[in-house]
């Protein structure tokens, strides 16, 4: 079992910039990849983007490559998502997750979930 959990989420206005933190716990993740997801209410969990845990090599969707990025801590064991001028339309709950596939960007790909972290971007 894999245990993950999401923080830093909150409040923020439009232009701002937030990083969440997404630790992992429980089985070694070394092999793994971890994602990050979001979903605003009444909307499908969106892909935004991924990072394998052993060769730090990422992959964003593209509306979110500009502003988004991704990264690892190994020592820690954590990944981390850096996001920058935030606007409204980002609000929504983010949430990490993590499997062995290497390519998944769909949530039917990831097996552990965390929580969420609430984001909230004001105009």
């Amino acid at each position: 079992q894999v245990q993950l959990v999401e923080s830093g989420g909150g409040l923020v206005q439009a232009g701002d910039s937030l990083r969440l933190s997404c630790a992992a716990s429980g089985r070694t993740v070394s092999g793994y990849t971890v994602a990050w997801f979001r979903q605003a209410p009444g909307t499908e969990r969106e892909f935004v983007a991924r990072i394998s845990w052993s060769s730090g090599n990422t992959y964003y969707t593209d509306s979110f490559k500009e502003r988004f990025i991704i990264s690892r801590d190994n020592a820690k064991n954590t990944v981390y998502l850096q996001m920058n001028s935030l606007k409204p339309e980002d609000t929504a709950v983010y949430y990490c997750a993590t499997a062995r596939t290497l390519n998944g960007v769909k949530p039917l790909d990831y097996d552990y979930w965390g929580q969420g972290t609430q984001v909230t971007v004001s105009s």
